[in-house]
């Protein structure tokens, strides 16, 4: 399902045509380095490069035969050329193709990834500032804590979005490797040159050292980061979830014309993409562990990462592609009630302004015990009104946290209405949003 609405230039990242070409293009730099070192001559390195070719159906027709994919990918390039083709593959192993190509794969497949985040970050900026001073209720364990603004919220998810993008660009310089150093890593039938050349044609780096595969350590980085990635985009999915909660609704998924939410009952407004959004999480996380348990091979190497690698590179990348997608939607598309915001944060009476009272108590040689005890005693008399059935707020606006503020008597000894009635100013809380602000987006 999930290759079917990823990007299309995503998917064919990761076709069989596209790993074919990847080897071709590894294959011919191969040939040009060997020409530039003079060991392959200039016509049949021209041949090579300009003839050669491939074809999927007699790859696989051969592979039935030699159970090989790569031998049986250059005996169908060596059909296309002639005597020349004896220089194609010449002093490598299948590892030098495969990973050098796999690594041309993964960066590409890196810079989209890195599109797709850097669009994520421009929807939720944009909507951060469209709401910079929307006040709502902050939660702490599910509880009303104290007033924040759904700003503050979106510049939260940012900030952590744009972490992952720094991880995902360290991955995309650990994966920009490539390997020519043949069957052992020794270089025994091709100098240090003939990688370096055919690396630079290729625009990645020598590793440094290497056996017969390009070390999977640089691949679980990549998954890593992916899979971190995926971990704060289920965050704000989830976020979003609860936002919609029918008793929360401060805001939801758009809902378009025509759109059904349940089969049984015609009022339902699911938040569907963004429960989506948390499956796919899941599974991208889910390849955090084969990619670590690929680092581990026996020697030199064995092939027990390449099962492994074959399902999860093409699957997370363009699973991880359209998560991307389907989240920016949902960020640009969102649905945001600043009213029912402000209902809620009303909702306990006034309670999200305790700790502002009890920090004005020690301003008057009270100590923050006795400070404490005053606050919550009043505070625990709010929750018993509720459970009751009294009105958070009265008709007058005032909260029943407030009232009881004003009717203490050993409070009013210490602070005046108008300076307990202060305590329950809303711009106390957003004073420094905007500097907030200035250090998440300027920096």
């Amino acid at each position: 399902m999930v290759e079917r609405y990823a990007r299309k230039e995503m998917s064919e990242k990761w076709s069989v045509q596209a790993k074919y070409d990847a080897w071709l293009e590894v294959e011919k730099a191969a040939v040009k380095a060997w020409n530039k070192l003079g060991f392959i001559p200039d016509d049949d390195a021209k041949k090579i490069c300009e003839n050669a070719k491939f074809n999927i159906n007699r790859i696989d027709e051969i592979e039935k035969t030699t159970k090989h994919d790569v031998i049986a990918f250059l005996t169908s390039v060596s059909e296309s050329l002639g005597e020349e083709s004896r220089f194609v593959h010449y002093g490598m192993t299948s590892s030098d193709c495969i990973d050098t190509a796999m690594a041309l794969q993964i960066k590409d497949s890196l810079e989209l990834i890195i599109e797709d985040i850097n669009h994520l970050k421009d929807a939720i900026k944009a909507r951060a500032n469209e709401h910079k001073f929307t006040l709502m209720v902050g939660r702490s364990h599910g509880i009303h804590g104290e007033p924040i603004t759904f700003g503050l919220v979106l510049a939260i998810w940012y900030d952590e979005i744009n972490r992952a993008l720094e991880l995902i660009n360290h991955a995309k310089k650990v994966i920009s490797y490539g390997k020519i150093s043949g069957a052992m890593g020794n270089f025994a039938h091709a100098p240090l040159e003939l990688e370096e050349l055919v690396c630079e044609n290729l625009d990645l780096k020598p590793a440094p050292v290497s056996n017969q595969v390009i070390q999977r350590d640089r691949y679980a980085q990549v998954v890593s980061a992916i899979a971190i990635l995926a971990s704060s985009c289920e965050k704000i999915a989830i976020a979003i979830r609860h936002f919609q909660r029918t008793e929360v609704y401060e805001a939801e998924e758009y809902f378009s014309p025509g759109q059904k939410g349940s089969s049984a009952m015609p009022h339902k407004r699911n938040p569907v993409l963004t429960e989506n959004v948390t499956g796919l999480c899941r599974v991208l996380r889910s390849y955090v562990v084969p990619a670590m348990e690929n680092v581990a091979l026996w020697h030199e190497r064995d092939i027990s990462h390449s099962s492994v690698e074959r399902f999860i590179m093409p699957d997370m990348f363009i699973t991880a592609d359209f998560m991307l997608n389907r989240l920016a939607g949902v960020i640009e598309k969102l649905l945001v009630y600043p009213e029912n915001m402000m209902k809620n944060l009303n909702l306990t009476g006034g309670l999200v302004f305790s700790q502002r009272v009890l920090l004005e108590l020690p301003k008057r040689d009270v100590s923050r015990e006795d400070a404490y005890k005053i606050v919550q005693r009043n505070a625990m008399k709010v929750w018993a009104d509720l459970q009751e059935g009294k009105k958070a707020m009265d008709d007058e606006g005032h909260s029943l946290f407030l009232q009881n503020l004003l009717n203490d008597k050993e409070l009013g000894e210490k602070l005046s209405v108008d300076e307990i009635k202060e305590c329950f100013n809303y711009d106390y809380y957003t004073k420094n949003v905007d500097k907030i602000f200035v250090r998440v987006f300027n920096k």
